[in-house]
């Protein structure tokens, strides 16, 4: 995967931050792609500063940072001996924010973070800043969940081809072309899934008052141009060499999509974010936002072409 050359990863002070920097690392090695390391200090609430009497509230970030900077100085050294470029930082202030704005002054293409919820039926795996940066942010967002696995062995490809909607159909590609490149990379399978809904059923029925046959007509006419904009994009794609299997598949596809997850165990998902070009703020789609609050997986995401971030540099 040749695709990313300024890699950003947000270090993570659990016991799993030496496992992810070490996959960002090999990603950076493979694409002789410049990593850059960073960690969020946030800023101590105005009504515990004003206890601190010994030494000021600006003193005490300051030191914080500095020793953090040390924390990442020597979790960084091992990769640093390999001869990989690396840098480190430490900002301070709201994470999603400081970890988008350095995007933009940057402009990293990639940025990297562990998941910061717990896997499980009860817990949600991805937090409040993974969130927001997979919103937000105006490069890819690669969340990862904690593993002690090396590769992932079952990539999952969310695409939705649209023969009405170009900026869709090249977010596909993104998607496509990430995918395919990682489960090569990977040695993994690769599963590629369009779910498609035909929500005229009950509708047309009772207020359209059109029979049953014209309805199943218009259902079957509906997967027919679903079906033939998937059979498209796949063609587009040499899958042959690669272990793969297509779901082609008719329901909710929030639902459809994260019990696809749980029932071949996939490790990785690949999914795009939805939202206008051009347009400054970003609300994820429907789709995307119900499936990242079930999935128990990583996930890759990525936004459209000509997506503007909310989020502004501070003026200088």
């Amino acid at each position: 995967m040749k695709r990313f050359k300024n890699i950003l990863l947000l270090a993570d002070q659990g016991t799993d931050s030496n496992a992810i920097l070490r996959r960002a690392a090999a990603l950076a090695n493979n694409n002789r792609a410049r990593l850059t390391v960073v960690d969020v200090i946030e800023e101590l609430p105005r009504d515990i500063q004003k206890f601190i009497v010994v030494i000021t509230p600006m003193e005490l970030q300051k030191r914080v940072i500095q020793e953090r900077q040390k924390q990442l100085e020597r979790l960084v050294a091992p990769i640093l001996k390999e001869g990989l470029r690396v840098g480190i930082n430490v900002l301070s202030g709201t994470p999603f924010l400081e970890i988008i704005r350095q995007v933009l002054r940057q402009k990293h293409d990639l940025v990297i973070m562990a998941a910061e919820g717990r896997s499980g039926l009860k817990d949600r795996l991805f937090g409040s800043t993974s969130l927001h940066l997979m919103r937000k942010c105006p490069c890819p967002v690669w969340v990862m969940k904690p593993t002690r696995r090396e590769r992932f062995h079952r990539i999952l490809a969310a695409v939705d081809p649209s023969f009405a909607e170009e900026e869709k159909n090249l977010l596909n590609i993104k998607i496509m072309e990430l995918a395919t490149s990682l489960a090569q990379t990977e040695q993994g399978e690769l599963h590629i899934v369009h779910a498609w809904n035909f929500r005229g059923d009950g509708l047309l029925g009772v207020r359209g008052r059109m029979s049953g046959e014209t309805i199943d007509q218009l259902a079957n006419q509906t997967r027919a141009i679903h079906k033939k904009g998937f059979d498209e994009l796949i063609g587009n794609y040499s899958l042959k060499n690669l272990n793969h299997r297509l779901h082609f598949l008719k329901g909710d596809p929030a639902a459809l999509i994260t019990d696809l997850t749980a029932e071949h165990g996939i490790d990785l998902m690949v999914m795009g974010t939805v939202c206008r070009t051009g347009v400054a703020g970003f609300f994820i789609g429907n789709t995307a936002e119900n499936v990242l609050q079930q999935v128990d997986c990583s996930v890759l995401t990525v936004k459209p072409e000509g997506f503007v971030s909310p989020v502004k540099l501070k003026a200088a």
